[in-house]
């Protein structure tokens, strides 16, 4: 931060989608929509992996830390987003701003972290099924679920601070909806390289799971392909196809944004590919895995039916 400007520096303007108003009417509906969705589908895989037994393994305890994360994520960038929408003051604090961006880049390594180890739960299940309930002890879980959200906020810790450690003069007009690394360095009035390259090696941590992910889908297909029953292969298959789906759509966009070049870098184009990624993704999850999962659409008919009966 400038020292020259720190007396009088009291946070930034989001411009967001305020060149576009009538855009933003429309973004409010869908978005308001879309929240609610999020709320009540992330909500009920939660409780649903808590209510029935059938669904406190494993593998449903990972799925459940993945929904609130996904809560989460999305409330630490959409409630404000919707003010933000809805009046004519766009402003956020500097202490608001360093805080979304601490949780919104936390929530986002764990997520990176949870979805590899999630991989591997898969690959014990598939790959070493005799064992699996020895290799994933409930112990392990916790203390695997536990090192995803702290690798992810210390992660977090290394890179918001890289923004605040350059020279602002007096600029403070981000161009985006909320507080995020790469908008933020744009503000920089010096060269930004060498934080840039620094932002870089940090993300390249968070892709260690992707060798993970790549390695445990590798050895689930070796032995999905080993199988001779084809309905034994479908239902391998659809064990990890909804998780593949969460990957890729999560991967997909976080690479894209994060890892392209800062002088490819669009201003509308960065504004709806995180959109996307902080907004639809979370939202999508939940349907991905009840639509594509007999469990728990099974546990949820059963969870139904039971309150239907005891009226």
């Amino acid at each position: 931060m400038d020292p020259k400007n720190g007396s009088s520096f009291t946070g930034f303007i989001l411009l967001g989608f305020s060149d576009r108003p009538q855009l933003e009417r429309v973004l409010f509906v869908v978005l308001l929509i879309f929240y609610l969705l999020t709320l009540l589908g992330n909500t009920s895989i939660i409780a649903l992996s808590r209510l029935d037994p059938h669904l406190q393994t494993p593998m449903y305890f990972f799925l459940s830390h993945l929904s609130f994360l996904d809560l989460c994520y999305m409330t630490s960038t959409v409630p404000q987003l919707l003010v933000h929408l809805r009046g004519a003051d766009k402003s956020i604090s500097f202490t608001v701003c360093v805080a979304q961006l601490f949780v919104y880049l936390g929530l986002g390594g764990t997520e990176c972290i949870l979805l590899g180890v999630m991989a591997f739960d898969h690959y014990a299940a598939i790959c070493m099924p005799l064992h699996y309930t020895v290799i994933m002890h409930p112990r392990l879980c916790a203390l695997l679920a536990s090192a995803s959200w702290f690798i992810g906020f210390v992660n977090s810790s290394l890179q918001m601070v890289l923004p605040f450690l350059v020279p602002l003069c007096g600029r403070n007009k981000i161009e985006h909806f909320f507080c995020e690394v790469t908008p933020l360095l744009k503000l920089a009035c010096v060269d930004t390289t060498v934080n840039e390259s620094e932002l870089f090696v940090s993300v390249i941590i968070l892709l260690i799971p992707v060798a993970l992910i790549t390695f445990s889908y590798g050895q689930i297909v070796k032995a999905v392909l080993r199988i001779k029953s084809a309905s034994g292969q479908r239902k391998a298959f659809g064990t990890c196809g909804s998780h593949f789906t969460v990957v890729s759509l999560f991967y997909g966009t976080g690479i894209y944004i994060y890892l392209q070049p800062s002088n490819n870098y669009s201003r509308d184009q960065g504004k709806f590919i995180s959109l996307f990624y902080t907004i639809v993704t979370p939202k999508v999850n939940p349907f991905i895995y009840t639509l594509r999962n007999k469990d728990v659409t099974g546990a949820m008919r059963k969870v139904l039916c039971r309150g239907y009966d005891s009226r």
